[in-house]
C-alpha cells in the first residue's frame, strides 16, 4: 500500500466541483438544461473560523459556508442572504458532501470543534504535519486519516 504525499493530499482542497442546479429550483421549466456553479470544499480552518463567527444561528452558519465556498459565481453575504431558500439548500447539501461532512445544524457544527482540534493535534503528531498543511485539509481528509490511524493502531511511544 502506497501513502500519499502532503501535497497530494493537500491537492483535494483545491479541486473545484461543478455542481448543475436543477431547473425548477431556478424556476425555469423542468426540462431545460440545469445552470452551473462552481464550489470548492470547506477545510477544518473554514469550519472552525464560520463555525466561530455563527454561534447563534443555523442560517448565519449556512450563509457563511456558502459565501467561502461559492468560487463561480463568487457572492457577496448580502447576496448568498437573498438567496431563493430552494437553492440555497441544495447548495448546502452539496457543499456537505464535497466537503465529506453534513453540517446542517450548528449542533452539530459545534460538535465537530473540540474533536476538530484533537483530531488536528493527532494528524500533525502522526503524519508530521504543520498546522497549515493540516487546515488545508477537508473535512472528508481528515476523516479518511483518521480512519486510517485507527485501523493501523497508534505506532509506539518513543522515549
Amino acid at each position: 500500500m502506497s501513502f500519499l504525499t502532503a501535497e497530494e493530499l493537500l491537492a483535494g482542497s483545491a479541486v473545484v466541483h461543478e455542481i448543475g442546479i436543477p431547473a425548477p429550483l431556478l424556476g425555469e421549466a423542468g426540462d431545460a438544461e440545469p445552470k452551473r456553479v462552481r464550489l470548492r470544499p470547506l477545510t477544518v480552518r473554514d469550519v472552525q473560523r464560520i463555525t466561530k463567527a455563527a454561534r447563534d444561528g443555523e442560517v448565519l452558519l449556512s450563509a457563511l459556508m456558502l459565501k467561502e465556498a461559492l468560487v463561480e459565481p463568487a457572492l457577496s453575504f448580502e447576496q448568498v442572504q437573498s438567496l431563493n431558500t430552494g437553492v440555497a439548500r441544495f447548495l448546502i447539501e452539496e457543499l456537505n458532501r464535497i466537503s465529506g461532512l453534513n453540517l446542517e445544524r450548528p449542533a452539530a457544527a459545534e460538535a465537530v470543534q473540540a474533536p476538530m482540534a484533537r483530531a488536528c493535534f493527532l494528524l500533525a503528531r502522526e503524519f508530521g504535519w504543520s498546522p497549515q498543511e493540516v487546515g488545508e485539509l477537508t473535512l472528508g481528509q481528515v476523516l479518511l486519516y483518521l480512519e486510517m490511524i485507527r485501523q493501523q493502531g497508534a505506532p509506539p511511544e518513543s522515549g
